[in-house]
């Protein structure tokens, strides 16, 4: 039997990014019917409800059951590009500038493949339900994934979740092994009064750190038939690595640590109430005021080596040509062991309070709170360099007093949505960084949809990539940076009915701070522009034919460091139906994602930064083609993927599929990968 609620409808149109979600702190969603007792009575035995929220947002969501987006399942979305192997640094093709203020560690690299507490979720759910994932793919490519989430009592839900990313990469010293784990728990007090959430986080992130071709002119050779036997720049003479996630075998790359655990509170003042059926009574509250109190507790740890390999009689250290032309570390020999390490812990306590004007209207609030962020670091340079150790530790402790407050109205016909945040450094180590944000949305009628227009204006510190101090700072000294000011314009038109929503953005940016040539911080004080004009779109071909296509332009005015393709554009045209089976659902085609030239960033292993460089333009030979066949029969799904088909060529060497893009300098993009991979849940 169809699961009921859980593989419906699905998401579609209602996914959040995670700026939404911080933004939308809004009632827990159990006051009025729409949050109302969900009980296990009069259940038939094989069906499950299961829903779930945001830790920031009030709104109750199902499941999304689409197979039309890869990426939903494995990280990685068509606006990004890695270095050659899933698991390796990523960035955003699309500018996308942090408007965060305060602290940051600054290490956001391997942001794509880490679990964020933003992003966790809480679930209800009649049933305990989990999932199996397993994906394996060419060249020893593993991905698994464990759910389970149960409600203990039928207020009171745990969930856990891990991933795993094991990949040996295509070129020599690229391999990757990433674990993450999520634990999350939401109890709800029988009254309605209380609710608590609890979430851990963690995230074990390592990769080998090649430092790209040494000379990309191989590709072309003999060597491009064995991609392996291409050199590198960083660990050229380790061997080949072994695709074991159990035991990950790096020796020269980057080690990143990331755990937080959160424990929310929330009591609330109001008004009760219920709902009688034949058999039950259903308690319902609406609340008016609200306390709430939020402490988390972070730790981070960032590290880069690069060690001689033991039980070999082979030099396998460090590169000198390449430490002394890159970084100018001259001193160092090839029998050096190179280390660096960053530790920060983050202990943040947050006290809030709600007022809900409208009693039956949980969704229009007022919020104000204070917070105080207590820092603790540690810096730590220990190099064995030409038989001398050389160790320099630093300790530090800041902290941080910031209020912040946010108004919140969706009317109850669903006509406005207003959204208005601000947030305020009163004092401390990031005194003076700010940020404000408004939204109005309104509902026009149903041929022409919604239309959005909104600001954001943030003022911050830059990243601790810029502290002169940290062990990763290797340009010479200067004074502090100034902080760095974005405004964000945005306005969108959402229109359903005809599948289409076209959004434009318009940035101006000053004190914007950058590194360049691998190693030198700096920073642009002249205000420069950049306009962003994105379109989404499906249209019918045929019957189940369908095209989808997410296109985005930019274009920077002004003198800027920011170098972003002109235009970005994923599209996927292929067969979405049935195929006359009632309870399968298949999508099959082509995915072709096209990147216009333009001057890439590179990538700094030693700084785990990407930087700006004007010397390389970066071309595609032909897009990205990937061909697909997804399905999904009830809780079965299944994924089946020939990426860079465009990779095919003939040369003097014969036929492969070496026409390798590049993504980035020196760094090209593997040649032809089949991934399969099955996801199947079970009700227990």
């Amino acid at each position: 039997m169809l699961l009921s609620g859980l593989f419906g409808a699905g998401l579609a149109g209602h996914a959040q990014d995670p700026t939404q979600r911080f933004r939308n702190l809004g009632n827990r969603g159990g006051g009025g019917k729409a949050g109302a007792g969900d009980t296990l009575e009069h259940r038939k035995p094989d069906t499950l409800t299961m829903n779930f929220r945001y830790l920031d947002s009030s709104r109750l969501q199902h499941v999304d059951s689409s197979i039309i987006d890869y990426s939903k399942k494995v990280p990685q979305p068509g606006e990004y590009i890695n270095l050659g192997n899933i698991g390796t640094p990523a960035r955003n093709l699309i500018f996308s500038p942090d408007m965060r203020p305060g602290w940051d560690p600054g290490w956001h690299a391997y942001d794509l493949y880490a679990f964020k507490t933003g992003e966790t979720r809480f679930y209800k759910t009649t049933k305990p339900y989990s999932e199996l994932a397993y994906m394996l793919g060419s060249n020893g490519i593993q991905f698994i994934e464990i759910f389970h989430t149960q409600n203990i009592r039928p207020n009171w839900n745990f969930s856990f979740d891990y991933r795993l990313i094991n990949s040996p990469g295509t070129f020599r010293n690229q391999n990757t092994n990433h674990n993450n784990y999520r634990v999350s728990s939401w109890y709800e007090a029988r009254n309605k009064r209380y609710q608590n959430f609890l979430s851990f986080v963690g995230n074990k992130l390592v990769a080998s750190d090649n430092g790209g071709l040494r000379d990309v002119h191989e590709m072309d050779s003999l060597f491009g038939q064995d991609r392996t036997g291409i050199d590198v720049q960083l660990g050229n003479n380790l061997a080949a690595a072994q695709s074991n996630p159990f035991t990950p075998s790096v020796s020269t790359g980057t080690r990143y640590t990331t755990n937080t655990l959160l424990f929310r509170q929330q009591y609330d003042l109001g008004q009760k109430d219920s709902i009688v059926t034949d058999s039950t009574v259903i308690p319902l509250f609406y609340p008016r005021f609200r306390m709430e109190h939020t402490i988390s507790y972070s730790t981070y740890h960032y590290r880069f080596f690069d060690q001689p390999q033991p039980g070999n009689s082979v030099a396998y250290g460090l590169d000198s040509t390449y430490y002394a032309d890159k970084y100018g570390l001259t001193y160092i020999a090839p029998s050096d062991t190179f280390f660096r390490e960053a530790r920060w812990t983050d202990l943040t306590n947050d006290f809030s309070l709600y007022q809900f004007p409208e009693s039956k209207n949980p969704q229009q609030f007022i919020k104000l709170g204070i917070s105080l962020q207590l820092l603790s670091g540690s810096y730590d340079t220990s190099s064995l360099l030409s038989g001398h150790e050389i160790d320099v530790y630093k300790r530090m402790n800041e902290h941080n007093v910031f209020a912040h407050g946010e108004y919140r109205n969706k009317t109850r016909n669903r006509k406005w949505d207003i959204e208005a945040f601000g947030r305020l450094y009163l004092n401390g180590l990031n005194a003076g960084d700010y940020s404000a944000y408004i939204s109005l949305q309104r509902f026009i009628s149903n041929k022409l949809g919604y239309f959005q227009a909104g600001f954001q204006n943030v003022n911050r510190t830059p990243t601790l990539a810029f502290d002169a101090a940290s062990p990763f700072y290797y340009d010479t000294l200067k004074s502090s940076f100034s902080k760095e000011n974005t405004t964000n314009i945005f306005a969108s038109l959402d229109q359903p009915k005809y599948h289409l929503k076209l959004t434009g953005a318009y940035y101006l940016v000053s004190n914007y701070a950058y590194i360049a040539n691998y190693v030198r911080e700096r920073q642009q004080a002249a205000l420069f522009n950049l306009l962003q004009i994105s379109v989404q779109k499906t249209f019918t071909l045929h019957g189940p034919w369908k095209w989808r296509t997410s296109t985005v332009f930019q274009q920077v005015a002004g003198s800027s460091p920011v170098h972003v393709p002109l235009i970005v554009s994923n599209n996927q045209i292929g067969y979405e139906g049935q195929l006359g089976f009632k309870y399968l659902n298949v999508a099959f085609g082509l995915d072709v994602r096209y990147i216009s030239g333009y001057k890439a960033d590179g990538y700094s292993p030693l700084t785990g930064q990407f930087y700006s460089q004007s010397d390389t333009t970066i071309r595609q030979h032909l897009p990205d083609i990937t061909p697909y066949v997804h399905m999904r029969i009830r809780t079965f799904t299944a994924y089946v993927r020939l990426e860079n088909l465009n990779t095919v060529r003939f040369s003097q060497y014969g036929f492969g599929f070496t026409g390798n893009n590049f993504v980035a300098p020196n760094y090209p993009s593997p040649g032809l990968l089949l991934r399969i991979g099955i996801f199947w849940g079970f009700i227990n």
